[in-house]
């Protein structure tokens, strides 16, 4: 299947095909090889995505010592594990910060993707696969790290899926290179927070009768994080002169069908009928799959079509390296037990909609000046409200998801399908945590560009529209002591569209906007009335 990232020119990525981001490790021992590890340097890339985000405490675990290269370090300030590496700002495509960041490096993972970044993305994996191979050379590093895809077996590559290609060209590169490389090939990763999971996921609990697909037969061999994790960490320590590729997979081959009658059994839900039907192809079955669950159908189309063929492991050499301990790998009915407790326990630390695709550099920000590029419009709101700034926060914080937006909510609701039908990703992506929020989250059709704890919620739109959008909420406190509620919406319009976009709209905003201030305020009055943690919208 496949992973989401992405910043505009690069995405942090997790794995993407049959591979899909998984769940973390929390292991209270790191499971690597029985022999000592020395200590070694890490350069994470894509640590902003699903599998990256997981992998960087893990290797922290293991006792190495971990930089991360992040075209947004701003995004990785929140981690709880970001006092204990080293961030610097870089991005695959730029040769002199990929060098820059490998200095004094021993082994360097790549997991970023430039899959969601336009028709090119084939080339863009292609040029920042080699100027990272390149660059690994120069600066001396031992070994590079890749998680791709799993392809199938007799399939030329001209027949197989754009995103699919690219990933075994992008493994083919680095085991080209004068650099000793590992590329781990994953089929479906299951794991909390991962885009194949939510989508097996929404697909079984919202349809107990389904017409699906004929790739609902395609057998697959699912595995579950953890143990891509403890691959990946293992990995690290290969001798020398090992340089290929490794199929990494769990003990049960079963087809999607199967997947997703095994997910009704162990989430107690009664038995699903799934009748396959061959006229749905990979577009359609995407759009259909973007309709039904929170992955719109831009990242659904890569997964479907990966699921065309038959990904079964052919080997498992990988255990040579890196040790299988009793009991794992782990079954798909433990990988699936683990991950919807994680959901249910609100433990998800990654997701596959963790990391964006962020405007250009040159991109106003709602910061700056009203001259600063252009035509800059805003709705701006204050209110005074009777609560504990404590209150308002909270309310501030837990806002959207299923906790809600605080005003009309079927505009919302309407707004979010309009963006589902033009190919974005909708409101349903909801949060990571229902109460806390950290930089880089996204949050429905929002991604939280800053967040002052106590102070400042600044989302950044990434729904369709002809220009850019911010929402901005703030508690402040008064000459005279009392709190205060400010809320800004800021859209910055490309083009006639934009404008036209903005003034169609803006009728709309005392209602919206205006009655989002004054339901927000009053939950947080009702908050400090009652003294209860939250009230909901």
């Amino acid at each position: 299947m496949t992973a989401e990232d992405g910043p505009a020119s690069r995405t942090p990525a997790e794995p993407v095909d049959p591979a899909e981001p998984a769940e973390s490790v929390q292991p209270a021992e790191p499971e690597v090889p029985d022999r000592p590890v020395a200590p070694l340097s890490c350069l994470v890339t894509g640590a902003s995505g699903y599998i990256g985000g997981r992998l960087v405490p893990e290797l922290l675990a293991a006792g190495h010592s971990v930089r991360c290269l992040a075209r947004s370090p701003g995004k990785l300030r929140d981690h709880p594990w970001a006092k204990d590496v080293e961030t610097v700002r870089g991005d695959v495509t730029d040769a002199a910060s990929v060098l820059g960041a490998m200095r004094g490096i021993d082994v360097a993972y790549y997991l970023v993707h430039a899959l969601g970044t336009g028709s090119r993305f084939e080339e863009t994996d292609r040029d920042s696969a080699r100027i990272f191979a390149e660059q690994a050379r120069r600066a001396g590093v031992r070994r590079i790290v890749y998680l791709g895809g799993l392809t199938p077996a007799g399939v030329p590559p001209h027949r197989l899926s754009p995103h699919l290609r690219s990933r075994a060209e992008v493994g083919r590169i680095f085991l080209d290179s004068p650099v000793p490389a590992t590329v781990l090939r994953a089929a479906v990763i299951i794991g909390s927070g991962s885009a194949s999971f939510e989508m097996l996921r929404y697909l079984t609990e919202r349809l107990p009768v389904m017409v699906t697909p004929s790739w609902v037969r395609t057998r697959v061999q699912p595995i579950g994080v953890r143990d891509v994790l403890r691959y990946l960490v293992g990995s690290a320590a290969m001798p020398d002169d090992v340089n290929r590729a490794f199929d990494v997979c769990g003990p049960d081959v079963v087809t999607y069908r199967e997947m997703m009658r095994g997910y009704a059994a162990v989430a107690g839900l009664p038995r699903r009928l799934i009748v396959p039907v061959p006229v749905l192809t990979p577009r359609l079955s995407s759009h259909w799959v973007g309709l039904v669950t929170p992955v719109p159908h831009t990242i659904a189309r890569p997964l479907t079509e990966s699921l065309r063929y038959e990904v079964v492991c052919r080997e498992h050499d990988i255990a040579r390296y890196v040790p299988d301990p009793p009991g794992r790998p782990l079954t798909f009915e433990q990988a699936l037990s683990l991950a919807l407790q994680r959901v249910r326990d609100a433990h998800v630390a990654t997701r596959w909609s963790s990391a964006a695709l962020p405007g250009a550099p040159s991109d106003p920000l709602p910061t700056d000046p009203d001259w600063a590029g252009g035509s800059l419009y805003t709705d701006d709101r204050e209110l005074t409200a009777d609560a504990a700034p404590d209150a308002l926060w909270r309310v501030i914080e837990g806002i959207g998801g299923e906790n809600g937006w605080y005003s009309f909510p079927l505009a919302w609701a309407v707004r979010g399908w309009l963006d589902r039908f033009a190919g974005g990703v909708g409101l349903r992506r909801g949060r990571r945590d229902a109460q806390r929020l950290r930089a880089g989250d996204s949050l429905d059709f929002w991604r939280v560009e800053e967040i002052e704890p106590g102070r400042l919620l600044r989302l950044r739109a990434e729904m369709r529209l002809p220009g850019l959008a911010w929402l901005e909420l703030r508690v402040e406190r008064d000459a005279q002591g009392r709190t205060r509620y400010r809320q800004r919406a800021v859209f910055h319009p490309r083009g006639l569209l934009g404008h036209a976009y903005w003034w169609s709209v803006s009728p709309f905003h005392a209602v919206v906007f205006g009655g989002m201030a004054r339901n927000i305020t009053r939950a947080a009055e009702r908050t400090t009335a009652t003294g209860r943690g939250r009230v909901a919208p």
